[in-house]
């Protein structure tokens, strides 16, 4: 197969994934809004279909972290269930190991989010500046930047949108930290995944 047509099954099993997401919803108004996120995410990936400038690895980590914001979108993030899928299918409660009733998906997803855009944004990067060092910089900036604007978006949200769709959506749980926790999730995740693009270079070298 080649590489258009993978990438071109990529976006067709996101698309099915979505729809089905969208089956008998459980939070009808909050799961539309949260999967604005997921339309404007895949516009990525249907731009690279038509340039095909994105290697498949770049390509794949943008779809997955799409995955698993339609898994949030569903749930509307603080009602994900997978500590009862743990338990029925794994056999163990996270809760009860972290002493934790909190939802934590959402934490998961920043942390994602950081990890798994790193490819998509150093290819960019190296593509127009032709240096590893400071495309790999530039990615790294541009997580953190782009989760602060989120934070910021979530705010905003807060104070001008209905109070009860603004909670289900920025999921904050009562966290007073809610934001900070998430950019720092946003941080690590992106420091890891650089990582091996950084030894990378010092082995070519």
């Amino acid at each position: 197969m080649s590489l258009r047509n993978t990438k071109i099954c990529i976006v067709l099993i996101i698309l099915i994934l979505t729809i089905v997401s969208c089956i008998n919803p459980i939070y009808l108004k909050n799961q539309y809004l949260q999967h604005l996120g997921t339309l404007v995410l895949s516009f990525i990936l249907l731009w690279d279909i038509k340039k095909m400038k994105l290697s498949l690895l770049a390509y794949l980590f943008v779809a997955v972290f799409i995955i698993v914001h339609i898994i949030g979108a569903r749930w509307i993030y603080s009602f994900v269930p997978y500590n009862e899928f743990f338990d029925t299918y794994l056999g163990f409660d996270l809760s009860q190991i972290f002493d934790n009733e909190r939802n934590h998906y959402d934490r998961f997803v920043h942390l994602s989010f950081g990890a798994l855009f790193i490819p998509y944004l150093f290819e960019k990067f190296k593509t127009r500046f032709k240096n590893h060092l400071m495309a790999l910089l530039l990615a790294w900036l541009t997580v953190q930047t782009f989760s602060m604007l989120y934070e910021v978006f979530e705010w905003l949200l807060t104070v001008f949108a209905d109070p009860k769709i603004a909670e289900d959506y920025n999921g904050q749980q009562g966290d007073p930290f809610d934001a900070q926790k998430d950019m720092a999730l946003a941080l690590i995740g992106s420091s890891i995944a650089c990582i091996p693009y950084y030894f990378k270079r010092i082995k070519n070298n």
